[in-house]
């Protein structure tokens, strides 16, 4: 790539983030699906099967590590799991942290969740890939919000080769007892914001990511947030159609511990080799 293409491609992603694509300017015409009365889609993906799992909803027994100062003092990204098994109760906290249905707006116009979202579209479907949780076969699974359940999609003949090629070769996600994967479902946001929906949406995986995060510090897991994901290979494993819905975002959550911090350290080995 020459310089001239990639000074263009870091000025066409500036005018992502900021909204000012002076080309293809928004004029004050333009409406919005809802502002036109379109029919809303809807507020969750329905089941896609009829192996649903209830999911305990008794998290006063998790302990969480201290105030909420101290959760945040502790959150670390971490790449080195203890290859253990997590509870039920643990994996149902971390999705009730960080997707959760607290209540409906109106009569089914938006979810109001643990995490914000602009304009309360909540856009995104979580699915997992589970290695070892507690009462739970390994395999694939998805997030029903509304009732809190999980559904169960399919088994995996060799669960940590998917895991290991759907996040662009980093192996060291193998060893998590729980990888979340996170999807766009695109129209629920275009809906309302139209042409400009597109930035908002990374933003608002950020503060999913970021609960998850929290959620899993407070309990003393520890996670990574990966932004290199393969979505052809997710999504062909979750059975998307990579085009109105794809996967775009992970992140592995294991058990973890204090004596791994050198092994941490070394995914960071560049910065005094190199002097940085």
């Amino acid at each position: 790539m020459d310089k001239e293409r990639i000074e263009e491609r870091i000025r066409l992603g500036r005018s992502f983030i900021t909204k000012l694509v002076k080309e293809e300017p928004v004029g004050d015409d333009y409406k919005s699906d809802q502002e036109l009365k379109k029919p809303q889609p809807p507020l969750t993906k329905a089941a896609m099967t009829e192996h649903a799992t209830a999911l305990p909803f008794d998290f006063f027994g998790l302990a969480p590590i201290g105030d909420f100062l101290t959760i945040v003092n502790e959150r670390k990204s971490h790449r080195v799991y203890t290859d253990e098994s997590i509870s039920l109760t643990q994996l149902s906290y971390l999705l009730w942290c960080t997707q959760g249905v607290k209540s409906v707006r109106g009569k089914a116009y938006a979810t109001i969740r643990t995490v914000p979202s602009g304009g309360a579209r909540h856009p995104f479907e979580c699915y997992m890939a589970v290695r070892k949780v507690e009462g739970l076969k390994p395999g694939l699974y998805h997030y029903l919000p509304m009732s809190h359940e999980i559904e169960f999609l399919s088994g995996m003949e060799d669960l940590k080769s998917f895991i290991t090629e759907s996040l662009c070769g980093q192996s060291w996600a193998e060893k998590a007892s729980v990888v979340f994967y996170y999807s766009c479902v695109f129209y629920r946001a275009e809906w309302r914001y139209g042409v400009v929906a597109h930035a908002p949406v990374l933003m608002d995986s950020g503060h999913v990511t970021q609960n998850l995060y929290l959620a899993a510090t407070s309990i003393g897991l520890g996670g990574c947030a990966i932004a290199a994901v393969e979505p052809e290979i997710a999504d062909r494993a979750f059975t998307l159609d990579g085009v109105e819905e794809t996967v775009f975002y992970a992140m592995p959550v294991g058990t973890v511990r204090p004596s791994d911090r050198e092994a941490e350290n070394e995914f960071y080995a560049f910065v005094k080799k190199e002097g940085l």
